[in-house]
C-alpha cells in the first residue's frame, strides 16, 4: 500500500523530535532548541539523516502551528489580566519595544540590509521569550521573587505590542514603504475588529457557552473552541489581517469565560503537536552555509539584542519608579528573543518582503541568547553591585528620590485597577464609535452625496459631517476631568509618566481615525498632518462647546441602561439617592505654605483639574459666598470646598494635608447648623416644569453665577444623578435641579421657580 509523503514525513519529524527532546530534557535545555536541532537534522542541509520530502504540506502545517501557538497565547490573556499588570509593565514594554525597534533598524541598515529587512529585524528583536524566561526562573528558583512579577507583566504588554506590530508590518509590506495613510487605515480596521471582538467576548460567547456547556462533552467543547479559533482567523483574513492576529483574539475571547481552564486543557495536545511542527520547520530552514556567510551579522545582531534589551528594559523600569536593583534584574532577564521572532520572520517570508538570509540569522541569535539567558540572570546581582559602585553618589541620590522599593505593591492599589479598566473600556467604546462614524461617512454618506452633487463638494461635505460627529466624542474619550487620573497623578511622581503615555495613546488613536477621511477622500499624505491633528485634538479635548449633545446622549443611554433597576427600586419603595448625600463639603484654615495661596481661582482651575469648587471663603470680618474667579486664597482664610469623596481626597493631597477622619456629606453639613446665618450656605432642589427661562437650554445660558449668585451642583434625571454637570448640559423638563448659594439667594430662587 502506498503511504502519502506527508505521513512518512511526519513520522520522520516526530520520531526525530521525540528522541532529540528527550536528550534536551536530560541535559536540561529548552525543548524549543531541541525542535530546531531536530528540524535541521531532517532538512536537506543535513544529508546524513532521513530528509523531509513534502515541504509544501509541512509549510501549511507550520502555519497551523502558528495559529495554535497564538490561540493558546490568547487563552492566557484577558482584559482583567491587562488591568492588573500596572504602570511598570506598560511603560517598560513601550520603552523597550520602541528602543529595540530603532536599534534593530539602525543595525540592519549599517549591516547593509534593505529597508524592509531592517524594519522586520527591529520587530523580531523587540520580543522577549516568555518560554525561555519561565524555564530559567523555574530552574534558578526565582519565580516567587518580586522582580519576576514585573518581568511577567512586561511580557504580557509585549505580546499585545507584538500583535499591533504584525498589523503594521503587514500593512507596510503591501506598499513596500511606510505610508501613514495605509497604517492609519489598517489600525482603524483593527479597532473595528477589536470592537467586534469585545461584543462577542462580553455578550455572545459567554452566554452561548453558559447555556450549552451542560450538554457538551470534551469532544464537543474542543470542536467548538477550534471552530471559534478558525472563525476568527477567517474574519481577520477578510479584513486584511494575519491569521496570527485572529487566533490570538479568538483565544482571548474564550479567556474571558469561566470555562477557559477546561478549554486550555483540551486544546493543549493539539497546540503541542502543531507547535512542534512549526519549530521543526524553523530548524529545517537553517542553512549552515548561510550561517558561515553571515557570521559577522549574527554576532552584531546578538550584541545589539543583549545590550539593547538590557539598557531599554532597565530604563523603562527606572522611569516607572522601580529601584535600580529591580530595574537591572528585569533588564538582565529580558535580554533574549524567542518564539514571537520566528512568527514575525515567517510573516515576512510569507509576504515575500524579507531576504532568505534573515530567517537563519534570527534563529541563530535566538539560540545564542537562549543559552546566555540563565547566565545573565545568575550574574545579575554581582553586576548590579559593580554598577552601583561606579555610579556617582549624586545620581544614586536622585534615583532614590524618584524610585521606590514598594512600587510594585503601590501599583496593586485598587485605583490603578479601576483606572486601567475604565481606560480601556472608554478607548474601545468611544474609539469604536468614532471609527464606525468614519466608515459610515466614507462608505454610505459620501457615495450618496456624490449621486446628488459635484464629487469635490460631496467629498468636502462628507468629510465635514464626519469630523463634526467624531468631535462630539473626543472629550469623553480623553476624559481629562477624571478623579482617578488626578488621584494617581498626585499619589506618586513615578505614576505620572505612565499616565502621560496612556494619554498619548488616546491621542494617537484619535489622530489615526481622523487621518482616514483625508487619506481616503483627498489622498493627503498625513505625515505632516499628524502634528496638526494632535494640536486640534488637544483643543477639542478641553473645548466643551459640543459636549451638550454628547451629554444628552450619555444621560439617555444611562437612563435606558438602568431603567429596569430604577423602576424595580421605585416599585419596592427603594430610597432615592439625592445629590446632597453624594457630595461632601470640608472646611480648613489655609496654612502659610500651600501651593494654592496667592493664585486666583481662575488660574487654579480647581473645578477642571480636581472636580472640587471653593464655595466660601471667610477672611477676618469678610465672607465671600461663591467667590469670584478673580478671588485668591490667603494664609489664615477659612475655606469651604465641595466635591465628591475621591475629589476631596485628591484636594487634600494638593494642599499636603491629612483628610479628616469622617467627611460630612452636604446634607449633614446643612443639618448641623452654624451661627453665621446671614452668610450661611444653603441648598435647594427645584423640579423643572419647562416654563422656566432656562429650561431647554444649557446650564451656562441660565447665568446662575452672575445673575443669581448660585451654583448648579447637579441634575437628577429619571432617577439618575448627574453630579457637577458640564456647563453645556441642557436643563430639561422633569429634571430636579440642585443649586447652592447663600440663604438669601437660594430663598429668592425658590420663591421664583419652586412649585
Amino acid at each position: 500500500m502506498h503511504i502519502p509523503a506527508l505521513i512518512s514525513d511526519l513520522a520522520v519529524m516526530l520520531i526525530t523530535a521525540g528522541l532529540i527532546t528527550i536528550l534536551f530534557k536530560k541535559i536540561k535545555q529548552p525543548l524549543v532548541l531541541g525542535y530546531i536541532l531536530a528540524g535541521f537534522l531532517i532538512s536537506s542541509y543535513f544529508p546524513f539523516f532521513p530528509t523531509v520530502v513534502d515541504t509544501e504540506n509541512i509549510s501549511t502545517w507550520s502555519e497551523i502551528g502558528i495559529i495554535f501557538l497564538m490561540f493558546h497565547l490568547g487563552l492566557e490573556f484577558n482584559l482583567h489580566k491587562l488591568a492588573r499588570v500596572g504602570s511598570t509593565a506598560i511603560i517598560t514594554a513601550i520603552v523597550e519595544v520602541a528602543g529595540i525597534l530603532a536599534m534593530g533598524y539602525a543595525a540592519g541598515r549599517l549591516l547593509g540590509f534593505g529597508t524592509m529587512d531592517s524594519i522586520f529585524l527591529g520587530g523580531m528583536l523587540s520580543m522577549s521569550s516568555t518560554t525561555i524566561i519561565i524555564k530559567a526562573f523555574d530552574e534558578l528558583g526565582l519565580k516567587k521573587k518580586k522582580f519576576t512579577e514585573l518581568v511577567f507583566g512586561t511580557l504580557v504588554i509585549e505580546d499585545i505590542a507584538g500583535i499591533f506590530m504584525m498589523v503594521i508590518l503587514s500593512t507596510i509590506s503591501v506598499s513596500r514603504h511606510v505610508s501613514g495613510g495605509e497604517v492609519a487605515k489598517s489600525l482603524s480596521m483593527m479597532i473595528l475588529y477589536l470592537v467586534i471582538w469585545l461584543i462577542l467576548g462580553i455578550y455572545f460567547i459567554p452566554t452561548f457557552l453558559n447555556k450549552t456547556i451542560r450538554i457538551m462533552n470534551d469532544e464537543m467543547l474542543l470542536i467548538v473552541s477550534l471552530g471559534v479559533c478558525f472563525g476568527m482567523v477567517i474574519l481577520a483574513g477578510a479584513l486584511g489581517f494575519s491569521s496570527a492576529l485572529g487566533a490570538f483574539l479568538a483565544g482571548s475571547l474564550l479567556a474571558g469565560t469561566i470555562h477557559v481552564e477546561r478549554i486550555e486543557h483540551l486544546t493543549k495536545g493539539v497546540k503541542d503537536l502543531f507547535g512542534a511542527v512549526f519549530f521543526l520547520s524553523v530548524g529545517m530552514m537553517v542553512n549552515p552555509g548561510t550561517l558561515v556567510e553571515y557570521a559577522f551579522p549574527i554576532v552584531v545582531v546578538t550584541l545589539v539584542t543583549i545590550a539593547g534589551k538590557l539598557i531599554f528594559s532597565s530604563l523603562g523600569m527606572l522611569l516607572s519608579g522601580q529601584t535600580l536593583e529591580n530595574s537591572l534584574l528585569c533588564g538582565f532577564s529580558l535580554a533574549q528573543i524567542g518564539e514571537f521572532a520566528f512568527i514575525i520572520a515567517s510573516l515576512g517570508m510569507s509576504l515575500g518582503v524579507t531576504g532568505d538570509y534573515l530567517y537563519p540569522i534570527v534563529v541563530s541569535v535566538s539560540v545564542i541568547t537562549t543559552f546566555t539567558t540563565p547566565f545573565f540572570i545568575k550574574a545579575a546581582p554581582s553586576c548590579i553591585k559593580a554598577i552601583e559602585k561606579k555610579l556617582p553618589d549624586r545620581l544614586v541620590g536622585k534615583l532614590n528620590q524618584y524610585t521606590s522599593a514598594e512600587q510594585t505593591e503601590n501599583e496593586k492599589d485598587n485605583e490603578w485597577y479601576l483606572y486601567i479598566k475604565k481606560y480601556f473600556f472608554r478607548l474601545v467604546v468611544f474609539g469604536g464609535l468614532m471609527l464606525f462614524i468614519t466608515l459610515l461617512g466614507l462608505h454610505v454618506l459620501e457615495p450618496f452625496l456624490k449621486a446628488h452633487m459635484q464629487p469635490a463638494v460631496a467629498d468636502m461635505a462628507a468629510c465635514a459631517v464626519i469630523y463634526i460627529l467624531i468631535a462630539i466624542f473626543i472629550g469623553p474619550l480623553m476624559n481629562l476631568h477624571n478623579n482617578l487620573y488626578t488621584s494617581l497623578w498626585l499619589k506618586r511622581r513615578s505614576f505620572r509618566l505612565p499616565l502621560l503615555v496612556l494619554t498619548l495613546i488616546k491621542v494617537a488613536v484619535i489622530t489615526i481615525i481622523a487621518m482616514i477621511p483625508l487619506a481616503e477622500l483627498f489622498k493627503v499624505q498625513p505625515i505632516w498632518l499628524f502634528f496638526i491633528l494632535v494640536a486640534v485634538i488637544a483643543v477639542l479635548a478641553k473645548y466643551d462647546g459640543m459636549t451638550g449633545w454628547y451629554l444628552q446622549l450619555e444621560t439617555r443611554f444611562l437612563r435606558n441602561f438602568n431603567e429596569r433597576l430604577i423602576e424595580r427600586e421605585e416599585a419596592q419603595g427603594g430610597k432615592q439617592t439625592w445629590l446632597h448625600d453624594k457630595l461632601h463639603i470640608i472646611s480648613f484654615i489655609a496654612p502659610e505654605k500651600v501651593p494654592i495661596l496667592g493664585i486666583t481661582l481662575r488660574e487654579l482651575e480647581l473645578g477642571y483639574r480636581f472636580n472640587v469648587y471653593v464655595v466660601k471663603i471667610r477672611r477676618k470680618d469678610k465672607t465671600y459666598i461663591l467667590p469670584d474667579e478673580s478671588q485668591t486664597i490667603m494664609a489664615g482664610d477659612k475655606v469651604y470646598v465641595i466635591g465628591e469623596e475621591m475629589a476631596i481626597l485628591n484636594f487634600y493631597k494638593l494642599i499636603d494635608s491629612e483628610p479628616c477622619r469622617r467627611m460630612r456629606t452636604l446634607r449633614e453639613f446643612m443639618d448641623s447648623g452654624y451661627p453665621d446665618i446671614e452668610n450661611a450656605l444653603s441648598v435647594c432642589a427645584i423640579k423643572i416644569t419647562g416654563k422656566e427661562p432656562f429650561a431647554g437650554k444649557p446650564i451656562r445660558s441660565g447665568n446662575f453665577r452672575k445673575e443669581r449668585n448660585c451654583m448648579i451642583l447637579g441634575l437628577q434625571r429619571g432617577g439618575l444623578p448627574v453630579i457637577m454637570p458640564n456647563a453645556s448640559m441642557i436643563i430639561s423638563k422633569g429634571d430636579i435641579m440642585w443649586a447652592l448659594g447663600s440663604n438669601k439667594n437660594i430663598g429668592k430662587l425658590l420663591s421664583d421657580y419652586a412649585e
